[in-house]
């Protein structure tokens, strides 16, 4: 972390199978455990906050039609990689 930036350390408590399953990702991917934790959960308030932007806009405008999310999933998803889709 930058001198500018100081970290704040904070304790958490977590699932033993979670635990494992943080540090075997951390080390996959070359991090410490608290970097690892910081991405996941930037990645966490970033998904947040797009879910309530789109809650947001079908306040206003109305649910996006089948067409529109489809149009969207292919903006975002890489290609020839499906995900499975759960109900809305």
């Amino acid at each position: 972390m930058p001198r500018g930036n100081p970290a704040v350390k904070l304790a958490v408590t977590v699932d033993a199978d979670v635990h494992s399953k943080v540090l075997d990702a951390a080390e996959a991917e070359g991090k410490s455990v608290s970097a690892w934790i910081t991405d996941a959960a930037r990645r966490a308030l970033l998904i947040r906050d797009g879910l309530a932007a789109v809650a947001e806009w079908e306040a206003e405008h109305g649910a996006l039609t089948p067409a529109e999310l489809l149009a969207a999933r292919a903006r975002i998803e890489p290609k020839g990689i499906r995900r499975k889709r759960s109900p809305r």
